[in-house]
This record gives structure tokens, C-alpha cells and sequence, in this order.
């Protein structure tokens, strides 16, 4: 039998913590802070520190499938939600220049929305809506 020849590995090298998981933490940040809950609270219901959601969430630290998965369960998303981001063959990459944060990711956008589904009347959420975008034009 002929050896075949091997295929060489794609090796990528990266200084610091790798985008994706960069881009899987902050997902983690946003959802967690547009559901009202702390670092501390995540970090109690998943039985570590708060000092390790932090470091998943800045991504220096990458979290396991199954950290994921209880992630996603506690903060009431499919594991996918934190990889929505990613279209096909589109990555987040080191490489590229840093673009604008997200305002969706901000904590002002996220407290905001917070804040406007608290109001129960609907008429209220819809005026208030209308008086933003007069003061956004």
C-alpha cells in the first residue's frame, strides 16, 4: 500500500485571546446584561467564580461546550445565539482593523431596552418610541 501524503495543518497564531472567543464572550456580556443579571449571579448559578465569567467574557478564556450549554440555559438562549455573528465562511479575525463597538453590546442600549419593556402600557412604549426618533432626526 502507497503512503499517502499527509496534508499539512493549518496553523493559526494568535496574540492574545482568539476572536471568536472574544466575539463568544461579548454575547455572553450582552445577553447576560440585557436579562438584569450580574457577573456574580452567572457566575453562582454555573458554580465558579466571578472572576472566570469575566475572563469568558473578555475572552481570554475560552468556554467548553458544555460551560456553553449551561450558559445558554441559564440565560435562555439556543447555544447558537452566541455564534449569530458568524456567517458562513465569515469569522471574526485579528487581522482585520478593530471596528466601532456594537450599540447593541453597549450597557446603555442594553439597560435602555431593559427599561422600555418594563413599561406595561403599550401606548406609553409606542410614544415613547415616537419621541425618540423626533429627537434622533
Amino acid at each position: 500500500m502507497a503512503n499517502k501524503p499527509r496534508s499539512k495543518s493549518i496553523q493559526f497564531k494568535f496574540e492574545g485571546p482568539h476572536p471568536v472567543d472574544v466575539a463568544v464572550g461579548n454575547r455572553v456580556r450582552g445577553r447576560r446584561i440585557l436579562m438584569g443579571m450580574s457577573q456574580e449571579r452567572l457566575a453562582e448559578e454555573l458554580g465558579i467564580t466571578f472572576q472566570q465569567v469575566q475572563k469568558y467574557e473578555k475572552g481570554s478564556n475560552r468556554v467548553s461546550a458544555s460551560r456553553l450549554s449551561d450558559i445558554s440555559r441559564i440565560l435562555d438562549v439556543l447555544p447558537g445565539y452566541f455564534f449569530e455573528d458568524f456567517s458562513e465562511g465569515k469569522r471574526p479575525s485579528q487581522s482585520s482593523p478593530p471596528a466601532e463597538p456594537d450599540p447593541l453590546n453597549k450597557r446603555e442600549t442594553l439597560e435602555l431596552v431593559r427599561a422600555y419593556y418594563r413599561i406595561a402600557d403599550p401606548n406609553v412604549r409606542h410614544q415613547l418610541t415616537a419621541l425618540i426618533r423626533s429627537l434622533g432626526k
